[in-house]
């Protein structure tokens, strides 16, 4: 569970930057400013949940990964921002990183849970 809290407050990161976005246009500021908080807290709540059980520096590294890419994503696709192959190339680099911290936090699990095992029936 903990790893689809983490998700979703990757998620929620991306909103707050694209709430502060919003808010630069005009008639636009209180309701972008309202999309950011909302997000920021949404997000922060469930990093919490997400840490109780993942350590920190996996969880902050892809918790900031799901929503650099995301942004970046939506940067492209919304606002115009520059598509160019050597930043699609970080970008992945990016992905590439959180999909690994997720593979690595769950061999240690496993590990761990053999090792738990292992002590108890000795």
């Amino acid at each position: 569970m903990a790893w689809l809290y983490l998700i979703v407050a990757g998620l929620f990161e991306i909103g707050w930057p694209v709430g502060l976005k919003l808010s630069q246009t005009p008639g636009r500021r209180v309701l972008g400013v309202f999309i950011a908080v909302a997000c920021m807290t949404a997000s922060g709540i469930l990093l919490w949940l997400a840490q109780k059980t993942i350590p920190i520096g996996t969880a902050y590294a892809v918790w900031t990964g799901i929503g650099a890419a995301g942004t970046f994503m939506v940067g492209i696709a919304f606002y115009g921002d520059s598509a160019g192959a050597l930043r699609r190339v970080l970008v992945g680099l990016i992905v590439e990183g959180i999909i690994g911290l997720q593979l690595a936090h769950g061999s240690s699990c496993r590990k761990a849970t053999r090792l738990q095992a292992g002590s108890i029936s000795s």
